[in-house]
């Protein structure tokens, strides 16, 4: 049996995977990034991409339906051709994903499901890999709740949406998290019959109570939504019957996103010497990013700290200097992490930056808010719905957070993130230029609205 011997071995080829191999190889170690396939990140694959692939196919059937003449010029193919475009993107981007890693990693990669077989040796395939430091950062996968046990032949996850090469008519979504939400929104726009259903009275993780209560009813009308109830599910012939106490709906296929689950069963962590709980999970110190003592590191979704794209690159980084630190029995000292942003490009969109407004009341924040009805770019949009709410140190007057429900949101959510993370006031922003008529409009408001209590 083959064997190399290596100064790390990382466990998984994407977004996290790569960060960390871009930067233990800057740093001149002898390196292997094991990985099972298929190569590609989860965002490229059937994550963050392909649900915005396919909520930009359903905005642009929304815009043709309301537009006679390119509605007409669509109705042939219709939302069908849509629907294969944001395939064609999704594949795209994840051929992308993988040609990238493959061409990074040359003969340093090695395709094959890898599992530890002693500490500090791995099994991957035929090859024997012994390592100083391993990096584990083999992502996520979907969880279907044993409930649905006998349904299976109708459940979609959001591994196999996108596979489908043509919609349902009807479907049900079990779960409003950030991907239940868009999802259910883009398929809806493409005019499948959608209905969703959460045994929780909230959707998409919002925590700021106004913020909630504007998404929920933003969107209600066109995505129908049951919430705060245990729904019950079962086969009805060749349909899916899903229902509560209140509400009952037959459906084609069940899309399922209540959850994901790290990939860690097969690697065997036990063999690595690491402790794990009852249910075989490694408890996973966020700041060391290791379980237990063993020179074992984890990155990306395999920790579901932060599971978004940008976080998984930070992870990977970090957990490559944690390696390499561990190399020459040095202390590694964790950076302090980017100012958290989370945005459901749901259009609306609806965002959190920096601390969440449980965190921002614990502080005593103040809070700004500002309404579209008050903005004269949202009335010129249609979109007086739109709220943006700051949350504000009430003694410094800095900017520790903001919710929203907004009308090109992703953008001030960017700015919001950058002056938090460069610890700016609200008169500090308040000094920057704001166009007339713009969104951004809505910011200089809310910072007023801040400012004054402040001044009182």
């Amino acid at each position: 049996m083959p064997t190399r011997k290596v100064d790390v071995a990382i466990i998984g080829a994407g977004t996290a995977g790569m960060g960390a191999f871009h930067t233990i190889k800057e740093a001149g170690k002898q390196v292997v990034l094991i990985d099972r396939g298929p190569l590609g990140t989860t965002c490229a694959r059937v994550g963050c991409m392909p649900s915005k692939a396919a909520l930009h196919a359903g905005s642009k059937w929304q815009s043709a339906k309301q537009l006679t003449t390119e509605a007409t010029l669509l109705s042939s193919e219709g939302t069908e051709a849509l629907w294969a475009h944001a395939r064609e993107t999704r594949d795209m981007l994840a051929s992308g994903a993988a040609g990238r890693a493959r061409k990074a990693a040359g003969d340093n990669l090695i395709m094959a499901e890898a599992r530890f077989i002693a500490p500090g040796v791995l099994q991957a395939g035929e090859e024997r890999i012994e390592a100083d430091a391993f990096i584990v950062a083999t992502g996520s996968s979907p969880t279907v709740p044993g409930m649905l046990n006998g349904v299976e032949s109708k459940i979609l996850t959001t591994d196999q949406v996108f596979e489908m090469e043509t919609l349902p008519k009807r479907l049900g979504v079990l779960g409003l998290g950030a991907v239940g939400i868009e999802l259910g929104l883009a398929l809806a726009r493409l005019d499948v019959d959608v209905v969703a259903a959460d045994q929780g009275d909230t959707i998409g993780g919002i925590q700021d109570p106004m913020v909630q209560d504007r998404a929920i009813s933003t969107f209600m009308d066109e995505l129908p939504m049951w919430l705060g109830e245990p729904v019950e599910i079962e086969l009805a012939g060749d349909e899916v019957l899903m229902g509560t106490s209140q509400h009952s709906a037959y459906v084609d296929r069940l899309l399922v996103v209540t959850g994901r689950a790290p990939n860690t069963a097969a690697l065997d962590l036990a063999a690595a010497g690491i402790p794990q709980d009852d249910q075989g999970r490694p408890n996973i110190d966020p700041v060391t990013m290791q379980s237990g003592d063993a020179p074992v590191f984890f990155a990306g979704d395999v920790q579901p700290d932060r599971p978004l794209m940008h976080e998984a690159a930070d992870e990977g980084a970090m957990a490559a200097r944690a390696a390499s630190a561990s190399l020459h029995n040095t202390r590694w000292s964790s950076p302090e992490r980017r100012v958290p942003i989370s945005i459901l490009f749901t259009d609306p969109d609806v965002c959190t930056v920096g601390l969440t407004y449980d965190e921002a009341m614990q502080c005593d924040a103040i809070i700004g808010v500002s309404e579209g009805s008050g903005n004269g770019r949202s009335k010129i949009l249609g979109a007086q719905g739109n709220l943006l709410r700051i949350y504000v140190e009430p003694d410094t007057g800095a900017l520790l957070g903001a919710s929203m429900i907004l009308t090109h949101g992703e953008h001030i959510a960017h700015l919001l993130a950058w002056a938090i993370q460069a610890q700016q006031s609200v008169s500090d922003l308040l000094a920057m230029p704001y166009y007339h008529p713009s969104i951004e409009e809505m910011l200089q408001s809310a910072l007023k609205s801040a400012d004054d209590q402040l001044r009182s």
